[in-house]
């Protein structure tokens, strides 16, 4: 069988859209409805990153946030923190 250019980009692109992306349920919200307690902890965790974007999303089958930020080289950091300020997840 003859695999054609058309064909390979269609396979390239269905397979970078599954598990590409935020999970549909996620929901971002601005970073000042950020509880006091998790943004705290995200500070804490990463203290020289300025954090500018948030979500609330389902991890592990329980609701955290995500908060995002760059550190002053640009580079993208993430981490996730329960309600109660505990730090679940760093990337």
């Amino acid at each position: 069988m003859r695999t054609t250019p058309r064909r390979l980009a269609l396979l390239l692109i269905t397979a970078l859209g599954f598990g590409c992306g935020k999970d549909l349920d996620d929901e971002r919200i601005p970073i000042e409805d950020v509880p006091p307690a998790v943004l705290k902890a995200a500070k804490d965790k990463l203290p020289d990153v300025t954090f500018d974007a948030a979500y609330r999303e389902t991890f592990e089958g329980k609701q955290v946030y995500e908060v995002r930020g760059k550190t002053k080289a640009g580079k993208t950091r993430e981490v996730e923190v329960n309600d109660k300020g505990e730090v679940v997840n760093v990337e």
